[in-house]
């Protein structure tokens, strides 16, 4: 946030205490405060009271119901809830993360390459869930990454969030991070503008700099936008970098957006198959989607992404041994791993169950007895041989692959569904003022959609969703008019744009 006005007073807030300012920004304070019930720290952004209007109060609620929204996502920052101060201006309470934020970092520390995998992918999955909630994040940028006390980056900062793809002058975007389109004549922005977005943070936390920041030459804001306009991305030269997650970031900061990975998911994959190929473990995408029925969820790649409906998972721990019996206790103080990077430290026991008394020791046998045993043993050794060679007999009549009870052992998972195809078998009619175009999607499946793009001479591009394979739009001006479609799984894979042109029947 920026250093350049003094912060306000922060409010009194009944059911809530100060403790210290956060943070300043051109329209908003940040505080923290110890809420009273549920007792508990949390970050409240209060809007300055000069930028208290209509138009700005819109624009704050709009922030809250945006982020309430995603916020049962793990990567996206809680919103607790959110009113007016007794002195009339408007205040969000959120969940306070304690680390410093990824813009902090970065100007302070190198990241590893590692990391800067694993939190994309985690930020990726994030930016998924809110594009298929129809919303564009629009300003995402390492100071909007906030990490969390359990150490998860948690995307922030929704203030100049959209439904949909927008054409809009005021975009409010920063300037290192923003994609080509935001400075447009009428700047506009789509899913793909996230995509370059988050791809050049995750350059920023590699590089230590921005992407179009060239070290030893002149950076202003101009010379940024003139090398964003025409793709000069620096060179990252870090030897550790491997060329395929450099390669990855490069499409993702296409300028031409056809040519950017088509959504967050794309980008999340691509990473996790860099950390696939340098024998990393590979970071899971969780994405939240209202089409996937609560309760339910739906695993690709072998379990890599994860789409669930929008309700809370509990974590799927790693198995544990089978205790001694139902009050068993378990007591450790040494911290116990499980397949999500959770540390469990805490002593778990049964509480209804009876501390346990050493048994007492049998007094020791007399040599009389000791002879007896001898003789007992024999017989019991040879009744223990026929059993063992009893067991060899049945493992070897048995069918391999078959339990003793003759049922099959199950099949083996079927592999991932694979992506769609482009569209194909356009047909173009002309009529008046509009052109509409039609297409065959070749391999059709459940929930299919379609988005498209349609950049018309001197308009805006556009880009859209359609459910059926069909589009109107305005005739170009130029006397050729072109769309770009892509068919979108409901899993959220994607095939490649299909360009069409009016003049290619």
């Amino acid at each position: 946030m920026s250093p350049k006005r003094a912060p306000a007073p922060p409010p009194e807030i009944p059911g809530y205490d100060f403790i210290q300012l956060l943070g300043s920004g051109g329209f908003a304070d940040v505080y923290l405060y110890q809420q009273a019930l549920p007792s508990r720290r949390v970050a409240i952004k209060v809007l300055l009271q000069s930028q208290v209007n209509q138009n700005a109060i819109e624009n704050f609620r709009n922030e809250a119901n945006l982020m309430a929204q995603l916020s049962e996502h793990p990567s996206i920052v809680t919103i607790y809830g959110a009113a007016v101060t007794p002195d009339g201006r408007p205040y969000l309470a959120m969940e306070y993360a304690p680390k410093a934020n990824l813009g902090q970092r970065y100007q302070r520390e190198r990241f590893s390459v590692p990391e800067v995998l694993t939190l994309g992918v985690q930020i990726a999955g994030a930016v998924e869930t809110a594009h298929r909630a129809g919303i564009l994040h629009r300003d995402i940028k390492p100071a909007n990454i906030l990490v969390t006390a359990y150490n998860r980056p948690a995307l922030t900062d929704f203030g100049i969030a959209t439904s949909g793809t927008v054409s809009d002058q005021e975009t409010g975007m920063s300037v290192p991070w923003s994609p080509p389109e935001a400075f447009a004549s009428q700047p506009w922005a789509g899913p793909e503008s996230d995509v370059f977005s988050l791809a050049a943070t995750l350059y920023t936390l590699l590089a230590g700099r921005t992407p179009f920041e060239m070290p030893g030459e002149s950076n202003s804001s101009l010379d940024l936008i003139e090398r964003i306009e025409a793709g000069a991305v620096a060179p990252l030269a870090r030897s550790d970098v491997p060329p395929e997650l450099e390669n990855a970031l490069r499409i993702a900061m296409e300028a031409d957006g056809r040519k950017r990975y088509s959504s967050s998911l794309d980008l999340g994959r691509a990473l996790q198959r860099v950390e696939s190929s340098m024998a990393l473990p590979v970071t899971q995408i969780d994405v939240l989607d209202d089409a996937v029925a609560q309760g339910d969820m739906e695993e690709e790649d072998g379990g890599a992404t994860r789409i669930r409906g929008v309700v809370t998972i509990d974590a799927q721990h790693a198995p544990q041994p089978p205790l001694a019996g139902p009050s068993a206790v378990v007591q450790s103080n040494v911290p116990q791993a499980v397949d999500d990077k959770t540390v469990i430290r805490a002593q778990v026991f049964d509480q209804a169950a009876p501390q346990q008394q050493a048994e007492p020791q049998a007094p020791a046998s007399t040599p009389e007895e000791r002879k007896r045993s001898r003789k007992l043993w024999i017989p019991l050794s040879i009744a223990a041989a026929f059993v063992v060679i009893a067991v060899i007999v049945i493992a070897i009549l048995i069918p391999s692959g078959e339990a003793i009870d003759g049922n099959p052992s199950e099949p083996p998972p079927p592999p991932p569904p694979a992506a769609p195809q482009l569209p194909t078998g356009f047909t173009v009619v002309e009529e008046g003022d509009d052109v509409t175009f039609t297409w065959v999607n070749p391999q059709p499946a459940d929930g299919d959609r379609y988005r498209y793009r349609y950049e018309q001479t001197g308009e805006n591009p556009v880009t859209d969703w359609l459910d059926e394979p069909q589009v109107t739009v305005p005739k170009d001006s130029s006397g050729t008019t072109c769309i770009y479609v892509q068919i979108v799984r409901e899993t959220g894979q994607t095939s490649q744009y299909a360009e069409q042109c009016s003049d290619e029947q």
